[in-house]
């Protein structure tokens, strides 16, 4: 357990201080891809040995009971968090834009008219699920951890666009909320890519469960 915690706190605080802090002085000091590179490698080492950290953590007891109750509640967030994820692959200001060229702000749609950082809802979604229906320790930390990076790092995204992107940032965000649904329901324009592509993603990872876990998930729960 207390490695799992040790590794979850490596994965996370490393990608916020390579993300923030350091990022400048070390694309000053390696370029753009090197350090693309050096941030994709301390991801993939720290993520290795908190999976490895994980795996080899012996179960401990649950943190609280979990019954159907909870598992309906987990699987609608599931489905909600798999939308989100798949509308925000799509005309998302927040990705990179290889053109570099001005462009206008526009009316938010789609996803976007729910959270600017449909993304990062979608991961902290997942982690929130997860942390439901499986209160044990370890899962706790790690499925907190992703979490913790998701919406402290949306935060974070907030700051440093609108830094870098002054026409651009504070007014999306004028027009965006950072919660969910803060400034209201509008699911206008949420096309097949968020809803199709997102039904598509629930059912498969949730069935994936079975196979790769043991035990059911989601609908699968009542359905096998």
């Amino acid at each position: 357990m207390e490695e799992v915690a040790l590794a979850a706190t490596a994965f996370v605080g490393t990608h916020f201080l390579l993300s923030h802090p350091l990022r400048g002085a070390l694309v000053r000091r390696v370029g753009e891809r090197g350090f693309l590179g050096l941030y994709s490698l301390v991801a993939a080492v720290t993520l290795g040995w908190l999976v490895v950290a994980y795996r080899a953590a012996p179960p401990g007891r649950a943190l609280w009971p979990v019954g159907d109750g909870l598992w309906a509640v987990a699987t609608v967030v599931m489905l909600v968090a798999s939308v989100l994820f798949m509308g925000s692959l799509v005309r998302n200001p927040a990705l990179p834009d290889p053109t570099g060229r001005a462009r206008p702000v526009p009316e938010p749609r789609g996803v976007f008219a729910i959270t600017r950082h449909p993304m990062m809802w979608g991961f902290a979604l997942w982690g929130a699920a997860h942390i439901l229906v499986y209160p044990e320790p370890s899962n706790v930390v790690l499925a907190g951890a992703i979490v913790v990076l998701a919406l402290v790092g949306a935060a974070a995204q907030d700051r440093k666009k609108a830094r870098l992107e002054p026409g651009f940032w504070p007014e999306w965000e004028r027009r965006t909320s950072f919660v969910p649904f803060a400034r209201g329901v509008r699911l206008r324009g949420l096309g097949g890519h968020a809803l199709g592509g997102g039904l598509v993603v629930w059912l498969v990872a949730t069935w994936a469960h079975l196979p790769l876990a043991g035990w059911a998930a989601g609908v699968w729960r009542w359905v096998l």
